[in-house]
């Protein structure tokens, strides 16, 4: 049986048939495939064939009904997000009042940190990993300013061991346990993004609230792609984008979570808006604002309907399966690829242990850039790079298959 065949056994066998199907997969060049192979969900996700009915449902109801679409559309619109609460709490972990879709991921990390980013005394630093997503140093950085103090102090970036790729969690918990009375909060990714490991979130959590810090995570890379317990685990809050595993489309509209123990809490502060008001007075137009018990105190402005639609009908597709099943199937594809990449030179910096990694393997490779490209153009396959040498391949549990990554390790392993 040549690889080739073994690879295609694997598909029909696996207990997860794939949903490729329900997908909108870009074409390959060359002709030797129809389809790409690809394996960049964890930049941007593929488009569902459900979202345009969505879409057109929405204009249709906005040509019918105009401003009365907010109470009379087929899914009004005065309360749209409140469909997407319930299927965002299961794929998090989270009780239904501790979610809101909301903004986009940044926004809502400074949303976070406007509540609980509170220095006092010498309580000031913000933890994250060196290898944070930039946008996260950005947000931290003028957090710290806007605070008066300075992001070389203030922010520390944790680094791997020399010679390692990855954060080692008892080096995390120990920087906590001896200097934890120096730190206001904790942000880290719960997946990086440039080596897709996979953080043990409930114990850096349990060690970060240990040390009197506020612990957030940002989801970006792991909603979606691993399975969560926000709730159980004590996370004070949490925010994640929807464009990449959850395959909601470019900007898509973004989640947020807050504990219930600070939704309950009056006296925690938060910059506000009209949507951030009890909605059964926001009509009222007090200028007093009533915030509810829920993460939806949080809100400012009122939803963006045509920008949800995706997110539902995304979230709908991963109710029907099961972040359970997903995961399973995730971890048989990953680890095929990470075998099949072994034929290959190049050094994988993703965690090899499947618990430590999500749908992702991150390469270490020249020319990175270049190699994408090569990829792309010769061979149909679909990944993306990070300067200045890493190739990154997500497989996708959705729509990637075993066949998918025999071809990705083929073109590796003729192209390295």
């Amino acid at each position: 049986m040549t690889a080739e065949d073994e690879a295609r056994r694997l598909d029909a066998a696996d207990p997860l048939p794939t949903l490729r199907g329900e997908f909108l997969v870009p074409p390959a060049p060359g002709g030797a495939y129809e389809e790409a192979a690809y394996f960049a969900g964890n930049s941007l996700g593929l488009q569902p064939r459900a979202v345009a009915g969505r879409l057109r449902e929405e204009l249709d109801d906005w040509a019918r009904l105009a401003v009365e679409a907010h109470t009379e559309a087929r899914r009004p619109w005065v309360d749209y997000h409140e469909l997407l609460r319930e299927p965002a709490a299961r794929l998090v972990g989270a009780l239904p009042h501790e979610v809101v879709a909301m903004n986009s991921l940044t926004v809502n990390l400074h949303l976070m940190m406007a509540s609980f980013y509170r220095p006092a005394g010498d309580r000031t630093r913000i933890v994250i990993e060196d290898s944070a997503f930039p946008s996260d140093s950005y947000a931290v950085a003028s957090q710290a300013v806007h605070h008066g103090l300075d992001p070389a102090a203030a922010v520390v970036r944790l680094r791997p061991r020399p010679g390692e790729d990855d954060l080692r969690t008892e080096d995390v918990v120990a920087f906590l346990g001896r200097e934890g009375d120096t730190v206001a909060l904790v942000l880290l990714g719960g997946v990086n993004y440039l080596t897709g490991q996979l953080m043990d979130m409930p114990a850096i959590t349990k060690a970060g609230r240990a040390a009197g810090a506020a612990v957030g995570w940002d989801l970006a890379h792991a909603a979606g792609n691993v399975p969560l317990r926000l709730h159980d685990w004590d996370v004070d809050f949490a925010a994640w984008c929807t464009y990449k595993y959850l395959n909601s489309g470019p900007g898509a509209v973004a989640g947020c979570f807050v504990h219930e123990r600070h939704v309950r809490d009056a006296s925690v502060p938060k910059l506000a808006g009209w949507w951030g008001t009890d909605p059964a007075v926001r009509f009222r137009m007090d200028p007093d604002i009533s915030p509810p018990a829920s993460a939806d105190a949080w809100q400012l402005s009122n939803p963006p309907i045509m920008a949800l639609a995706p997110v539902l009908a995304s979230l709908e597709i991963f109710d029907r399966v099961g972040m359970a099943a997903l995961r399973a199937k995730s971890e048989r594809l990953t680890g095929y690829l990470a075998d099949r990449l072994a034929e290959t030179r190049a050094r994988i910096i993703t965690p090899a242990d499947p618990a430590a990694r999500g749908a992702q393997l991150s390469l270490q490779v020249d020319d990175a850039g270049g190699l994408v490209r090569r990829l792309a153009q010769d061979r149909g396959v679909v990944a993306d790079a990070r300067e200045p040498d890493v190739l990154r391949l997500a497989p996708a549990p959705l729509y990637c298959t075993f066949h998918d990554c025999h071809r990705a390790a083929e073109a590796l392993r003729d192209l390295v």
